[in-house]
């Protein structure tokens, strides 16, 4: 990604709104944050050796400026609608700047960008993605929670991210609607405590960035490959799909953890009904990922008396299995540490 020094200073630049923004004190504060976080984005997802970067940074850029827009005007009706005191007005505005910050993360039903942009990146910048630009913006949401409306957003979120990977067979869209329907868990972490939705977050975070190194170091981009170029090493191939099993939450692995989490804080709060549709949603994700891996370990397995492939020479490969084993055993090392406390 840091081939010359102007890429490295986008990316100091992108982590710095980034941070601004999560410590102002005033929206048009966190608003400044935010426009210096999207306008470093945009020369990072620039790459000259896809055709595609182009048409996704565009892409990318008018939908942040749309919302960006439509947020630095909901922030001056704020102002305005103090000195009137109309709580129906300031209602409707604090819904307005959720939906700004639902689209900038790019949860149901303000999705339309998401797949389409992650398509044209490369792995490096799908993570960044996924992952960094989504702290900003659910940074601010959790200042304006609007409870309806968010009941309204996880439930369309979570049917979203599992419906949509159904007929993927980019890895790339599979990751984005994997990743709208994590938003959705996260943004109903956000009902219980800040601490809960940061925790599914940091945990999603590692998740994500173990496949992704695995993705990126065999240049995978589509299920066919998988299922082609791992056959002459299994060990890489159970832990891939092991990973992808963990990252739609499958027991007993770490990505079941902070559902688990949720789940309970849900139940908690007597939100039962809720918790009962995203359970049920969540499961068509590991539906079509069991399916995944049900047909790469049983239906299209064969293996060739000799290889010219020699993956234990890779210098990644050892990382490869560090990150995946604490992907597939994090649960039980963290249920470990925590019976010994």
């Amino acid at each position: 990604m840091f081939k010359n020094s102007s890429k490295l200073l986008f990316f100091i630049t992108l982590i710095g709104g980034t941070l601004i923004t999560i410590s102002a004190n005033s929206w048009f504060g966190a608003w400044m944050g935010l426009e210096i976080n999207l306008l470093s984005f945009i020369p990072l997802m620039i790459n000259t050796n896809n055709s595609l970067s182009s048409e996704a940074a565009l892409k990318y850029f008018l939908t942040q400026a749309l919302a960006s827009a439509i947020f630095l005007f909901a922030v001056i009706l704020m102002f305005v609608l103090n000195n009137w005191e109309n709580p129906l007005m300031m209602s409707y505005n604090n819904l307005l700047i959720s939906s700004t910050l639902f689209l900038k993360s790019g949860a149901a039903p303000f999705h339309f960008w998401f797949p389409e942009v992650m398509e044209g990146l490369t792995w490096n910048n799908s993570l960044i993605l996924m992952t960094w630009q989504k702290i900003a913006p659910l940074m601010l949401l959790s200042y304006c929670l609007n409870y309806n409306f968010l009941y309204f957003v996880i439930i369309i979120s979570i049917l979203i991210g599992s419906i949509g990977g159904l007929n993927q067979t980019s890895l790339r869209k599979l990751m984005a609607f994997s990743s709208i329907n994590h938003l959705g868990w996260m943004t109903a972490g956000m009902l219980n405590s800040e601490n809960l939705w940061m925790t599914y977050f940091l945990l999603y975070s590692f998740l994500s960035f173990a496949i992704v190194f695995l993705f990126n170091n065999f240049k995978l981009f589509h299920i066919n490959q998988m299922f082609v170029l791992f056959n002459n090493n299994t060990v890489i191939k159970f832990i891939l799909f092991l990973s992808l099993l963990s990252l739609g939450g499958l027991p007993p692995f770490l990505g079941f953890l902070p559902k688990w989490l949720i789940i309970e804080s849900l139940v908690n709060m007597n939100l039962l009904f809720l918790m009962t549709v995203m359970v049920c949603l969540t499961l068509i994700t590991l539906y079509f990922y069991i399916r995944i891996c049900y047909a790469a370990f049983l239906l299209n397995h064969n293996e060739n008396n000799w290889s010219f492939n020699n993956f234990y020479s890779n210098k990644n490969y050892y990382w490869c299995l560090i990150l995946a084993f604490f992907s597939i055993a994090g649960f039980f090392l963290i249920s470990i540490f925590y019976w010994l406390l």
